[in-house]
């Protein structure tokens, strides 16, 4: 009874600033405070109020708020974790079977063998000199080399 009377007084008073405001010639800035004035008037008529203080008294509804929050706490640390740890267990599964069969290639622990048992000798690479006609031509002291700049407008498309 008493939050009705007290919602009922801030509805009025509301109402009396925006009479006041319109008065000063802003009607706007009037109707916006008759709106507000007006929403605790209509928050006792729904019957809001009283359920919300029935609500902020009663023990139970505390408790039942309290584990509310607890389930969205827990919920939210499961999926940060989840989200942090790649997702579900068959998907960390199926990641660490897949990266376990691109770490080792199938023959790579075996020793290629000829006919005869023994390793077959790999050709080596021999490295091929350059050739003076594709070498960068090396700075001067008069001209500067402007390629790590070139570089740089080509890698951003200018």
């Amino acid at each position: 009874m008493l939050a009705e009377t007290i919602c009922s007084a801030v509805s009025v008073a509301g109402l009396g600033i925006a009479a006041v405001t319109a008065y000063r010639k802003r009607f706007l800035a009037a109707t916006r405070i008759a709106a507000y004035s007006l929403v605790p008037i209509g928050l006792v008529l729904t019957g809001a109020v009283e359920w919300a203080v029935d609500t902020a008294f009663s023990p139970s509804a505390w408790l039942g708020f309290g584990l509310l929050g607890g389930a969205w706490l827990l919920f939210m640390t499961t999926r940060a974790i989840e989200q942090r740890g790649g997702g579900t267990r068959k998907e960390r599964k199926a990641a660490a079977r897949a990266a376990e069969r691109e770490a080792v290639a199938p023959a790579a622990s075996a020793p290629a063998l000829r006919q005869g048992g023994s390793p077959v000798a790999q050709p080596q690479a021999q490295p091929q000199p350059q050739s003076q006609s594709k070498a960068k031509p090396k700075a001067t002291g008069t001209g500067e080399d402007f390629s790590d700049i070139e570089a740089i407008l080509k890698k951003h498309g200018i």
